[in-house]
């Protein structure tokens, strides 16, 4: 991917995890947190979306759609993960 995808991607990735958060209402750890698994996610549904060869919505050389969907699945499981108290 050229430098100008990657920062397209980057910039929808980091929103998508800055709504979230604000959607959560967490604290300054959670938005880093949150930045980060969005980041993975949106990277992972680029991944299935190059290998799978499944388009939802185009943006050139992005696919919006599943790079959305990957962020969005990976953002829920990890504040699911990270809201678990342990039991003794």
């Amino acid at each position: 991917m050229q430098l100008p995808v990657v920062l397209l991607a980057l910039v929808i990735a980091l929103l998508l995890g800055f709504i979230f958060h604000i959607l959560r209402d967490g604290n300054g750890l959670r938005l880093l947190m949150y930045l980060g698994l969005s980041i993975l996610g949106f990277a992972l549904g680029q991944w299935v979306s190059i290998a799978g060869g499944w388009k939802i919505f185009s943006l050139g050389a992005l696919d919006v759609g599943m790079g959305f969907i990957g962020s969005a699945l990976i953002l829920m499981s990890g504040d699911w993960i990270s809201r678990r108290q342990v039991k003794k």
